[in-house]
């Protein structure tokens, strides 16, 4: 047998071992290609299953990506579907399988093998559990469950655990069927992949609403009746909430049962270790997709990065190699996502705070409200923008965003920058395309990067929206005599930005002064006036007046 004549073997389908199996064929035309799925579908989308409950998608057949027929017919792979790889011998290199459609077992050998076996849902060990209608989202036969159970006229009420991206997307479309639903999560915020204060832009969303919002608190037990149904969820800080249906989605863990029973090595983080290409320890055997690690592009660690994007790109790297022995190597991977809540869209792209600590290097955060395109022009809507860079070399290392339009257009640019080490100052150099109806002459993007160009060369110095609780600090609004009657900050001295020159004598230059207006524009303004007026500590509230609603409570409180 001749090396392109190499048996294949791929274990698992959707977006890793589905791509991994089209790459390979493209690739080798010689070679055997057999994929194993344990489920009914070997490729569909996934991330489309909420759209399809909540009915936006209708045509449950457009879920199905590719069918064993297309992959038969256009790529010559045998698909095997409820066909389950229970053991690997890599000395014989070998799988056997179960076919659950007969419960028939039987062996098949390989020259090169691709673990795409995925991650399954987290479910807590609690009693109530297993109760029919308390479900996870992970392949279309939970979806046709969850869509069977929301049908019903005697379900109303609705408990979400876990407020990650699955989470989000199922609240919204569970109010767009109008059930009453509660939104339960361990952590003090929606969307742990925020910082705190942008996840509140997303809490206020779900609270305009009618979500109701338990966070900081986890599910501790679920009560049933004497079917055995759940009617309850009872919270760790004591809260009952009723409940006709309960979603499950607190997190997936990878699936490395069978890499380990052969002694694969895993991660820090749990996953398959691979290399470039993503090969695991033993180089005949690859692992893609959800339970294999990823290079993070920023941190420089390999971690999980559980999406749809990298699993394609990996599957496709591994697909190449595995039929001819060359091909690229896996980019690095930034963990770039994007949700929708309502009128409300967040995206993140990079390092959060919460990682920054691995970094080994000193930061700084900006942050920047921006409009979806020109102000002037009908539909214009706000947005709020967050960029933290590294303060000695001032390259950009993380991004997020929420607003209701254009967070789409901005991450994907700011993703794209970072991922090839661009510079606050590289940001502010982009040549964007620019028209009323789609953007503005100075971009979000732009303005991100002279914001932050202002801050690291100290023409601006920004200090984080939560500093307006410090003491002993001159607070200056500068925004008009309006907007200040509206609301304002405590303790707040009131000197618009057009009469602050005539009235710098009731400042003290001697005590430390932060000025904020709506956004940041006219503080910045009124920063270089006093800089160059004799006052030398002088800083600017970044995001002024327009994040402070959403500025975290200190913990006595909140």
């Amino acid at each position: 047998m001749s090396d392109q004549q190499r048996t294949i073997v791929i274990v698992g389908g959707v977006a890793g071992g589905a791509s991994a199996a089209a790459r390979a064929r493209r690739c080798n035309e010689q070679a055997r290609i057999i994929l194993y799925e344990r489920d009914e579908h070997v490729s569909f989308a996934n991330c489309g299953l909420p759209y399809y409950i909540g009915g936006e998608i209708t045509d449950r057949s457009k879920l199905l990506v590719a069918t064993p027929e297309k992959f038969r017919t256009w790529f010559n792979i045998e698909v095997n579907t409820r066909c389950e790889v229970v053991e690997i011998d890599p000395k014989a290199k070998t799988v056997e399988v179960v076919d659950h459609n007969t419960e028939m077992s039987f062996q098949q050998s390989y020259d090169r093998l691709i673990l795409a076996p995925g991650a399954e849902p987290i479910v807590p060990k609690i009693d109530g559990m297993n109760a029919p209608n308390v479900l996870s989202l992970r392949n279309l036969r939970d979806t046709d469950r969850i869509k069977a159970l929301v049908s019903q006229e005697s379900v109303n009420k609705a408990v979400v655990v876990g407020a990650g991206f699955i989470g989000l997307e199922m609240v919204e479309m569970l109010r767009r069927l109008d059930k009453q639903v509660a939104l339960v999560e361990l952590q003090p915020q929606v969307l742990p992949a925020l910082d705190r204060e942008m996840a509140h832009l997303v809490e206020a969303e779900l609270d305009a609403h009618g979500v109701a919002l338990h966070l900081g608190t986890g599910l501790e037990s679920i009560t049933t009746d004497e079917d055995g149904r759940a009617t309850a969820a009872v919270l760790s800080d004591g809260t009952t909430l009723d409940a006709d249906l309960m979603i499950i989605g607190i997190g997936v863990r990878p699936n490395t049962r069978l890499a380990q029973s052969i002694g694969l090595d895993l991660g820090k983080t749990g996953g398959i270790a691979v290399n470039e290409h993503m090969q695991t320890t033993d180089p005949a055997i690859y692992a893609v997709g959800d339970a294999a690690e990823y290079h993070h592009a920023v941190a420089d660690l390999n971690m999980r990065i559980p999406l749809a994007g990298p699993a394609n790109r990996a599957g496709r790297v591994a697909g190449e190699h595995a039929a001819t022995d060359a091909g690229p190597a896996m980019p690095p991977v930034l963990g770039t996502a994007i949700v929708r809540a309502f009128g409300i869209t967040a995206a993140v792209t990079g390092c959060n705070g919460r990682c920054i600590d691995s970094l080994g290097c000193s930061t700084r955060s900006v942050w920047a409200p921006a409009s979806s395109h020109a102000s002037y022009y009908p539909g214009a809507e706000s947005m709020m923008m967050k960029l933290t860079y590294d303060e000695a070399t001032g390259r950009a290392i993380g991004a997020q965003i929420v607003g209701r339009d254009g967070v789409d257009k901005r991450i994907d640019v700011l993703a794209t920058a970072i991922r090839f080490g661009a510079t606050v100052d590289d940001l502010t150099t982009l040549d964007l395309a620019y028209a009323p109806p789609f953007g503005s002459a100075k971009d979000p993007v732009h303005m991100l990067g002279f914001i932050a160009q202002n801050d690291r060369r100290d023409l601006d110095h920004l200090v984080a929206p939560d500093a307006a609780r410090e003491e002993n600090v001159q607070l200056v609004d500068v925004r008009t005599d309006e907007e200040y009657n509206a609301g304002h900050l405590d303790g707040a001295i009131h000197i618009p930005l057009v009469k602050l020159r005539e009235r710098l004598g009731e400042l003290d230059p001697a005590r430390p002064v932060i000025t904020y207006c709506k956004g940041g524009q006219r503080s910045y303004y009124a920063t270089r006036i006093l800089r160059q007026s004799g006052f030398d500590n002088v800083n600017t509230l970044a995001g002024g007046w327009s994040m402070q609603q959403h500025v975290p409570k200190p913990a006595a409180q909140a």
